[in-house]
């Protein structure tokens, strides 16, 4: 049947044996594109009634139909002329895995950042009602825990007030994000989730009760009393009631006729209505429906069959902190975890089960979960705050003005930093140190490989007087990148292996005979790469230091003193180039005669692409690297040799200038 859908129109044809057919067509699809490469499984699975009943009720796009997390958005996008796209979801050029408006009309905002649905759909309804545009309807389908984020219930203060703006909230209740749902919220949820008849036994009697002779209506009158009564006590709608929003439910997310019926009504009603679904995540695929932990929330490639991965993991960075975590834990019993809604993929599960009372998941809340964490601090404990680095942003204020400001020891561990891979721009963590650069006081690291991770938590958790941040890239860790040394002052001296912050591990250093041409600044992960580069180099007779800073921001001042013994500085770094470490770099180096060259990504939103495949694009290899510097040193050749008749101006050597190449484009930048 999915071979014979135009559009949403042709759903508003079928009969309720049709839908259903099509309904395991959907599942079956999902199956076998997202085991393909991988992708958000379970939540779409849970979606595919609702969705059907969605564009069966609604006209897609002039009624906007925005889904929040849009993860859940995968038969959204099938329903509406994208399913032979779906061999190429995630991959550079092909499908989005969140809702996208370069792919579609029907797609109205690329939200992948959850809680923020509702606030779009307000808006979106108050546009319509200056415009006169009385007979559209707008639809925001919220789920996946993203209704216990604040801005969520900011958004809902103002759509109650709406009365005359027709706006749908559909509560897509499956009592999880990636995992079970966390709060009192959630709490409140599941009350209605243990009583999914219920709504449907009291319209039975409302139906029938009124009819009977003499005593029906008096006492229906009566028993509609108790009711309120009884919904107040044991279910939490009279708390949307109570915010002035009409409530329909508790609806079974998975019976199309039910759905319909009440989104109908819904519809009917021309002002602020919330329709509660409930729903199974990994609906109609046992191996989803069978892992407790996370429903197959979003799975690497797997066997359709089994719902096995189809590749055997390898350590990743998440392992190794959630390990070293674990230790610190055992070893300290002022350490405590905070995360949001991401125990799971941030590594934290481990730290959650050994120590329960020392772990706290505050749902889709970042900002919450910062400024909880500077509570925590002034009480005299030392919280880590783990999420997602794209997250960071959403949480700046409060890292800055309620940690930093009060010189609080909260430390912030940022999985997934700089390129991600397939989830796309909203996804890519490029931005986090650009933003922890603006902040007084704090200390960034970004560890090279599993040592050195596990050395800069230790160092961070030791800092009490100030934020620290830990940033480290998706997937596996590298090979391990030994220092020759670890310095502390420009005369490259010799310092403790537990030299600290402020301490810099030289990993490479120019051969016999060569000079101190450049120093190689490595960021994080790009160690091992800059070591490479500077072998390529060396071939071309060029001399190479390369040093991690490890604590890069802000600039270690042994960085300073080493840079003024060479006559090149290139940073390169895994984020943003303005306003990050290389940016930071030029500042300390402004008065002096080095000039520095900054390799980073460029400002701009990147597409979905593999991590392996962005980098070769940006010019983020040990190849490009080392050849852009060759290039460099060609260059600076050929001004030298005619600098006696060059005067200083515009063409004068760049070399000769503080900070004379911070302007260059990064290798492999238009």
């Amino acid at each position: 049947m999915l071979g014979r859908l135009r559009g949403p129109a042709d759903l508003k044809t079928l009969g309720p044996d049709e839908l259903s057919a099509l309904a395991g067509e959907i599942r079956e699809f999902l199956v076998q594109h997202t085991s393909a490469r991988g992708g958000h499984l379970g939540p779409n699975l849970g979606v595919v009634e609702l969705t059907l009943a969605l564009h069966r009720v609604f006209d897609s796009p002039a009624d906007p139909i925005v889904f929040d997390t849009g993860h859940q958005a995968y038969v959204h996008k099938i329903l509406t002329g994208r399913a032979a796209g779906f061999d190429r979801l995630r991959t550079r050029g092909g499908l989005s895995g969140y809702p996208s408006r370069a792919e579609s009309e029907h797609d109205w905002v690329e939200n992948s950042h959850a809680s923020t649905s509702l606030s779009y759909a307000d808006g979106l309804a108050k546009a319509f009602q200056v415009r006169g545009e009385s007979d559209r309807t707008v639809v925001a389908v919220i789920g996946d825990g993203a209704l216990t984020g604040g801005m969520a219930w900011e958004a809902l203060n103002n759509i109650a007030a709406g009365s005359g703006r027709p706006l749908v909230v559909v509560l897509n209740d499956n009592g999880r994000s990636y995992a079970p749902t966390i709060g009192g919220m959630a709490q409140r949820m599941a009350a209605l989730r243990l009583r999914p008849g219920y709504e449907r036994m009291l319209g039975q009697v409302k139906s029938t009760l009124p009819r009977a002779p003499v005593v029906g209506r008096p006492l229906y009158g009566a028993l509609h009393a108790v009711k309120t009564a009884v919904k107040d006590w044991l279910l939490p709608p009279a708390m949307f009631s109570d915010l002035g929003l009409k409530y329909l439910g508790p609806i079974d997310g998975h019976d199309v006729e039910e759905l319909e019926s009440a989104l109908s009504r819904a519809k009917g009603f021309r002002g602020p209505v919330l329709v509660h679904c409930l729903t199974r995540k990994g609906q109609g695929y046992p191996p989803a429906e069978n892992d407790d932990a996370e429903q197959m929330h979003s799975p690497p490639a797997f066997d359709p069959v089994t719902g096995r991965p189809k590749v055997t993991p390898s350590t990743s960075w998440t392992s190794v902190f959630s390990r070293e975590l674990l230790r610190a834990g055992a070893e300290r019993d002022d350490v405590v975890a905070v995360t949001a809604a991401m125990s799971g993929p941030t590594g934290l599960d481990a730290f959650a089960a050994a120590f329960p009372d020392r772990f706290y998941d505050v749902g889709i809340a970042e900002q919450h979960a910062v400024t909880s964490a500077a509570g925590l601090a002034m009480g005299g404990l030392h919280p880590v705050v783990a999420v997602y680095a794209t997250f960071l942003n959403r949480a700046f204020d409060q890292l800055l003005m309620d940690c930093a400001l009060h010189r609080l020891g909260v430390t912030v561990v940022l999985d997934r930093a700089g390129i991600t891979g397939e989830d796309g721009p909203s996804h890519h963590g490029m931005w986090d140190m650009s933003l922890a650069a603006l902040v007084p006081g704090l200390c960034l690291a970004a560890p090279r490989d599993a040592v050195t991770l596990s050395e800069e938590l230790f160092e961070a958790l030791a800092v009490g007087d100030a934020p620290t941040v830990l940033r480290y890239p998706k997937g596996a860790v590298p090979q391990e990148v030994p220092a020759l040394r670890r310095v502390t002052s420009g005369d490259g001296g010799p310092v403790p292996v537990e030299g600290g912050r402020g301490a810099v591990d030289v990993l490479a250093q120019p051969r016999a005979g060569h000079e101190n041409d450049v120093l190689l600044v490595a960021v994080g992960a790009f160690g091992g790469m800059a070591v490479e580069a500077a072998s390529r180099l060396a071939d071309q007779g060029i001399g190479v230091t390369v040093v991690d800073p490890r604590w890069a921001l802000p600039v270690p001042p042994v960085l300073v003193d080493l840079a003024a013994g060479h006559r090149l500085v290139v940073t390169v770094e895994d984020g943003g180039r303005s306003g990050g470490v290389g940016a930071a770099v030029v500042d300390a180096l402004a008065g002096t005669d080095v000039p520095v060259q900054v390799v980073a990504l460029p400002q701009r939103f990147l597409e979905s692409a593999s991590r392996a495949e962005l980098l070769i694009e940006l010019g983020l290899t040990a190849q490009v690297l080392a050849r852009t510097v060759t290039e460099t040193f060609a260059d600076r050749a050929g001004r030298r040799s005619g600098e006696a008749a060059t005067p200083a101006g515009p063409d004068a050597d760049p070399f000769d200038t503080p900070g004379g190449l911070s302007g260059r484009r990064p290798a492999g930048e238009a």
